[in-house]
């Protein structure tokens, strides 16, 4: 436990720190960008290099939107910075913002989003099967994924179409529709989840798991200061960020 004289001695220290950001050297880079979260209104978007593992830009925010992600990139052009590519989360409508720049979605997120469809552990034979075939991403092509998706697909059809019929209303609806939103996420998405393929030569990451390491490090030092103002907080995350 840290006493009271403590806690003071680590505050005047953050009050007292200066950041000296070093000049920027124009170059090209390739984009990972991501958002985290303290509480419901605080939250820091951060752009950082997959080839340098630098921090080139943060943003604090209130919440996440596609605007403040497209903003950031401008200001990264703007200051000399070349985009070779972007690896981002699953938001709707991002991948299509940055005109002809490569963008990888996340496949870290992705598999994320089909968790929450259809649950850590499905029961549904359907579900099993597409919770293995999702858990391949990493590891298999472009080619491979888009068959075993078909496949899949082909195989299930009739279960995915089968509809519940209410005996009061006497309307139906689809009895799978979580797993059917989980394929439909998976078929949206298939344009942007194998950019890294498409574009092998750029050695795109297929995630943002350095930018979402690099958040939980931040998460644990914060923890130990329990307590910071809000000032002091964005002091202690623009020297550990370094941006």
């Amino acid at each position: 436990m840290v006493s009271m004289t403590g806690i003071s001695t680590i505050q005047r220290k953050i009050d007292s720190y200066d950041l000296s950001l070093a000049p920027i050297s124009a170059r090209s880079v390739i984009i990972l960008m991501d958002t985290t979260y303290w509480g419901r209104s605080f939250g820091v978007m951060l752009f950082k290099d997959a080839i340098t593992k630098e921090n080139l830009l943060k943003y604090y925010v209130r919440n996440e939107t596609n605007f403040l992600y497209k903003k950031g990139i401008d200001e990264l052009k703007a200051k000399g910075y070349t985009i070779t590519a972007i690896v981002s989360d699953g938001r709707k409508g991002l991948a299509q913002s940055f005109g002809p720049i490569p963008v990888q979605m996340c496949q870290f997120h992705q598999v994320a989003i089909i968790r929450r469809y259809i649950t850590k552990n499905p029961k549904l034979p359907a579900s099993i099967e597409l919770k293995e075939l999702v858990a391949m991403m990493k590891v298999t092509d472009k080619e491979s994924f888009e068959g075993g998706l078909e496949l899949w697909f082909t195989k299930w059809k009739p279960f995915l179409n089968e509809r519940t019929k209410n005996p009061v209303t006497g309307k139906s609806h689809y009895t799978h529709k979580r797993l059917r939103s989980a394929h439909r996420s998976l078929k949206t998405n298939l344009k942007w989840l194998f950019t890294w393929y498409d574009y092998y030569e750029l050695n795109i990451p297929n995630t943002t798991n350095a930018i979402d390491g690099h958040f939980a490090d931040l998460k644990n030092k914060l923890r130990n200061h329990n307590g910071l103002s809000i000032k002091r907080k964005m002091k202690f995350i623009d020297a550990f960020l370094k941006v």
